[in-house]
């Protein structure tokens, strides 16, 4: 008897008498066995191992048969090849690790032509929506659909939100051949992961300039995309395809008033700790603290205490006063300043006239801004946050860090924002400023 597979609501169902595989369940509600979708491309590969006949109607007939015929025109960096080919060798799957500005997307383009199979591109954003479906109509002059940003339209090449992605893939989890996870480290995310769960596209390809996240939820995102089959770092790359850079870490003092803030918020949160067990030495750590916070009054308050301390470490006013020498110094630069919290953007927006970018920017005004950018109009920007991923930010020459969480992934992001190659041959250049004798500072140096 031959075996049939379907797929069905984010499953493969198996009709007949599947052999015995441990990811193989028995549904007594269909009188048929059941796999997850995410499996599909192993329980092709244990049924021919086995020699088991079977009849594949997974994917539907536009995603079965590669007839796409689809061509690019880039010509891949050598880079970019290595990257390609090691996924490919693979198996179509893996993640893929590549700075920011290192051109990504051409490698997720490359395999689109590749397999010239229906495909799925998954990103965080509506501007990476709106950015990646402008790549792709303009490289494969074919309609590309659009799941996200008001928008439910799907074509044989679509571009969707995480967000849409996730309502949408046990409908659609069947029409795809590849799926593609932009900054597939989102993917990690406890709801997220459903998406690729519910997919059977058996090629899949991870993009990021950080895989590794502290919570170690990228081992989750191996399982259900495949490793990480290359990585590249900035420091490969510098010098030939992206800019070479310095980074400058300059520390500064807190005010007397800054300091006994800091020192009392700071007292309140170590106390804490030395009587909780809690060690603070990872994601689950802090996420273990909120728990208590909300039935513990004195986690509560060790919470917001901590709070408190990140506040002043953070905003200090002598690194606004820094920044005001490193704008002067650069005042014929490029330069975008991050920062962490909202309300600093605006301060520095209104002290130093400089445009700024935050969730609270609508996505016109958040445009144009870039655009005057990207024009020259502009020549600085500052930005909580938003910056950091997911959005097209056009050139510039030198960063300033004025606050942040210190993650690996955070720094590289921002670094990423000036590395991309300058038409002069001149160097990046990203400052780093950390309040001294603060969490910040050693938290800055256990990343370096």
């Amino acid at each position: 008897m031959t075996i049939t597979l379907s797929f069905e609501d984010g499953t493969i169902r198996i009709a007949g008498d599947p052999p015995a595989l441990p990811f193989v369940e028995d549904d007594p509600r269909s009188g048929t066995a059941r796999a997850p979708a995410h499996r599909y491309a192993d329980l092709r590969d244990a049924l021919d191992e086995r020699g088991v006949a079977y009849d594949d109607r997974v994917l539907s007939s536009a995603a079965a048969a590669a007839d796409l015929d689809l061509e690019t025109t880039y010509e891949l960096r050598p880079y970019q090849r290595e990257a390609l080919d090691a996924w490919r060798d693979n198996g179509d799957r893996g993640v893929i690790e590549l700075p920011t500005g290192s051109g990504k997307t051409v490698v997720a383009i490359g395999a689109t032509a590749a397999l010239s199979t229906p495909t799925l591109v998954v990103v965080p954003t509506i501007d990476l929506l709106d950015q990646w479906g402008r790549e792709l109509e303009a490289e494969f002059g074919a309609p590309i659909g659009r799941f996200g940003g008001g928008e439910q339209r799907q074509e044989r090449i679509t571009v969707s939100t995480y967000d849409s992605a996730y309502l949408r893939a046990d409908e659609v989890g069947g029409d795809f051949g590849l799926v593609v996870f932009d900054e597939v480290h989102h993917l990690g995310g406890e709801g997220y992961r459903d998406i690729a769960r519910l997919l059977a596209a058996p090629a899949r390809m991870g993009l990021t300039a950080t895989f590794e996240r502290p919570d170690g939820a990228h081992e989750v995102v191996s399982e259900l995309v495949g490793p990480r089959v290359y990585r590249a770092s900035a420091d490969d790359l510098a010098g030939t395809h992206l800019a070479d850079y310095d980074i400058k870490h300059i520390e500064v003092e807190l005010t007397d008033e800054e300091r006994a803030r800091y020192e009392e918020a700071q007292g309140t949160f170590v106390d804490y700790l030395r009587t909780s067990n809690i060690t603070f030495r990872s994601g689950s750590d802090y996420q273990e603290l909120v728990k208590r916070s909300g039935t513990d009054p004195r986690a509560r308050e060790a919470l917001l205490a901590k709070q408190r301390a990140r506040e002043v470490m953070m905003n200090s006013d002598n690194k606004v006063s820094e920044l005001e020498r490193i704008l002067d110094r650069h005042r014929d630069d490029r330069v975008i300043v991050f920062t962490a919290h909202t309300d600093l953007v605006y301060r520095l927006s209104e002290r130093f006239l400089i445009p700024a970018v935050t969730n609270e920017t609508s996505a016109p005004e958040r445009r144009e801004i870039l655009s005057r950018f990207r024009d020259g109009t502009y020549s600085r920007v500052v930005s909580a946050n938003v910056l950091d991923e997911g959005v097209d930010v056009p050139d510039a020459n030198v960063a300033v860090v004025l606050s942040g969480s210190g993650s690996e992934r955070e720094f590289t992001q921002r670094l990423g924002r000036v590395l991309r190659p300058k038409d002069d041959g001149g160097r990046a250049l990203l400052y780093e400023l950390v309040s001294r004798e603060t969490a910040e500072e050693r938290v800055a140096a256990r990343r370096r």
